[in-house]
């Protein structure tokens, strides 16, 4: 009889701790609100709005501008009202702590699935908004794998099929095909065609080398570094990007030419490059300027970093005591870098048009708090500025040529650096291709 009294007066006791304390349920990568026994709701850490909260805290340590918490939190509030189409928040201060007190309850009156589609948009909406509008972004998986694949220059594109070709067919027969296809898509000249031309071009580089050629075969990433005679004097030396294998391709290619006592003169082609690998700079600069040479700037959040070059001239470019350098309106990013230092050092002549003027640099950050277990969130995010050779912003700005190809006076000026008719009409040439 005691022991029965005994058990129930436990049972008594648990079931009132119970009522007191609630039940928790739990789901993966959330806590949910506990579940009360009583009237009185407990509640517990918000994955999504930490996600939201580690979001803002990565763009204030890391955004190439210094913003305080009053400009940060308008971006983030601004962001909210155009979510949800209402002006929920204009009560509100522009106060941190104030806005994620508004946003945690806003969040409780949307279910599961509501909160993440929310947060995901917030901080979506939030990163594209920061200046340059559009340049930050919320990455997925896939993006990261597309950012690294277009980064290490990996093509989708078969070579082989291009030429209708297999892959032990000699170079000679592959020059062959390349020619026959490059005659007749030059006398098409339909920006289809010019496409096409650029595509044959590179598939051509990449395989009638056969470094090259191997590495596209195991990894199918193509070559950056293209090169062609454009006269027994004058080397046409193309740099499409810039990847991590930029280095290896440029000493490849330049020493594939490094022969005869004739080859003085090089074009430098930068048009269409879209940058790149902004971190291999160092290493890509060293064989034009030199080694351990202060090179060129960027700025982050009020404070500018030099850098310098780390390695220096390669054996097979001294030769070049004439040098031109093409840019274009499509030169970019890492290619405008490029550019403003080999100006700066007087490396050679920048003939073309003003660059694009995309001076900034992105970073991905992942995040720590995830809030799906199938899907990995990181922040694609604006972290620099670059800087020309007079430390200004190359954003919205660009790299002006030294000779506009514009100016019909283009040959005449040129012929004072370099009085030499044969390189004025090959420059003519190459760019009118």
């Amino acid at each position: 009889m005691l022991k029965k009294k005994f058990l129930l007066s436990l049972f008594t006791i648990i079931m009132v701790s119970l009522s007191l304390v609630g039940v928790y349920y739990f789901t993966p990568f959330r806590v949910k609100k506990i579940i009360p026994l009583s009237k009185k709701k407990v509640e517990v850490n918000n994955p999504y709005l930490a996600f939201v909260q580690e979001a803002y805290q990565t763009i204030q340590e890391n955004y190439w501008k210094k913003l305080d918490d009053n400009q940060l939190t308008q971006i983030f509030m601004t962001a909210h009202e155009k979510i949800t189409h209402q002006p929920q928040l204009a009560s509100l201060s522009t106060s941190k702590g104030e806005y994620f007190k508004f946003l945690q309850k806003y969040l409780q009156t949307l279910s599961s699935n509501k909160e993440k589609q929310f947060v995901v948009q917030l901080v979506d909406l939030t990163l594209t908004s920061l200046p340059p509008a559009g340049r930050s972004r919320l990455y997925l998986k896939k993006d990261e794998i597309a950012l690294k694949n277009e980064v290490e220059n990996k093509t989708k594109l078969n070579y082989y099929q291009l030429f209708k070709v297999k892959p032990d067919t000699k170079p000679e027969l592959i020059e062959k095909k390349y020619q026959q296809e490059k005659k007749k898509l030059e006398k098409e000249k339909t920006p289809q065609a010019k496409k096409k031309l650029r595509q044959i071009k590179q598939a051509y580089q990449t395989l009638i080398d056969p470094q090259a050629k191997k590495r596209y075969q195991q990894t199918k990433i193509a070559t950056t570094v293209e090169g062609e005679l454009a006269s027994p004097q004058i080397l046409h030396l193309s740099i499409t990007r810039f990847s991590p294998t930029t280095l290896e391709d440029l000493k490849r290619v330049s020493q594939r030419f490094d022969h005869g006592d004739k080859l003085d003169t090089l074009i430098l082609d930068l048009r269409d490059n879209i940058g790149g690998a902004i971190d291999g700079l160092p290493y890509f600069l060293g064989p034009f300027i030199g080694p351990n040479r202060y090179a060129y700037e960027f700025l982050q959040q009020g404070k500018k970093e030099v850098y310098q070059t780390k390695i220096g001239w390669f054996p097979s470019l001294v030769r070049y005591k004439k040098v031109v350098i093409l840019i274009n309106h499509n030169s970019q990013s890492s290619a405008e870098v490029f550019a403003s230092v080999l100006k700066k050092y007087n490396v050679g002549v920048l003939v073309g048009e003003r660059t694009r003027g995309w001076g900034t640099i992105e970073r991905v950050f992942p995040f720590k708090h995830q809030i799906d277990p199938h899907e990995k969130y990181s922040i694609f995010l604006v972290h620099h500025l670059t800087l020309n050779e007079d430390g200004q912003p190359i954003e919205g700005h660009g790299i002006e040529p030294t000779i506009k190809i514009s100016d019909p006076q283009w040959k005449n000026k040129l012929f004072h650096y370099f009085p030499d008719h044969q390189l004025i009409t090959a420059v003519d040439k190459v760019w009118h291709e």
